[in-house]
């Protein structure tokens, strides 16, 4: 069975980047390499892997891997800590009672 994986790193200049993978062993290393200069973390190096969750359909990987890219950086702590307390918290939406007012 083939395995994908999203991913959080901890790039060296504390900011997050999110990705999705076949081979998170391959994928760590090339993020430490630079094998691409025009990527996020080519001048953030050396990143740190924080989370991952396996997957078995591709498409799910990326799915989560799109969510988690629009969270804010707490929201992303919050799940990097397993705090599922805070990850609710940081997921309700507040904008409904400003339009209230």
């Amino acid at each position: 069975m083939k395995y994908y994986y999203t991913y959080i790193v901890e790039c060296s200049d504390g900011s997050f980047y999110t990705g999705m993978t076949n081979d998170l062993e391959r994928r760590i290393d090339e993020h430490n390499n630079g094998n691409k200069i025009d990527s996020y973390t080519y001048d953030r190096r050396p990143v740190v892997l924080k989370w991952f969750e396996v997957f078995t359909n591709p498409s799910e990987a990326i799915r989560i891997e799109k969510q988690i890219k629009g969270w804010s950086r707490r929201k992303k702590i919050a799940l990097i800590e397993e705090n599922w307390d805070k990850l609710i918290e940081y997921s309700k939406n507040y904008t409904q009672f400003n339009n209230k007012i």
